[in-house]
């Protein structure tokens, strides 16, 4: 049993920044890699950013350079910084994990709203 808590959107300004967190808690398995996909109205939802229990970090293009992906293993969390925010970032950020049993797991979400 994995369960997701995300933390951190709300409404920012273009050009602002904002922090996403995700504590995840689990009972006996192991997080292997962490992400956070986004969902906007009206679109599929779609990966932002992914890393792995390694520290390898993956992108989707239209965040590369505005956005970064860490992860604290030690507590089971995921963060994304995101700068530079757009208002084509407006969505609702999902957190999603694997475990060691190869499943996956998605947060609630969150939304963040770009708007001035």
């Amino acid at each position: 049993q994995v369960t997701l808590v995300e933390s951190g959107g709300g409404l920012v300004q273009p050009g602002g920044s904002l922090r996403l967190s995700c504590a995840a808690s689990t009972y006996s398995l192991s997080i292997l890699t962490m992400g956070w996909y986004r969902q906007a109205p009206g679109k599929q939802r779609e990966l932002v950013a992914d890393i792995t229990r390694g520290n390898i970090t993956k992108y989707a293009e239209f965040v590369k350079g505005r956005f970064t992906i860490s992860r604290d293993n030690a507590k089971n969390q995921v963060y994304l910084q995101m700068n530079t925010i757009k208002p084509e970032d407006t969505a609702v950020y999902y957190c999603y994990v694997t475990t060691t049993a190869l499943t996956g797991h998605w947060g609630q979400g969150t939304q963040v709203t770009v708007s001035s």
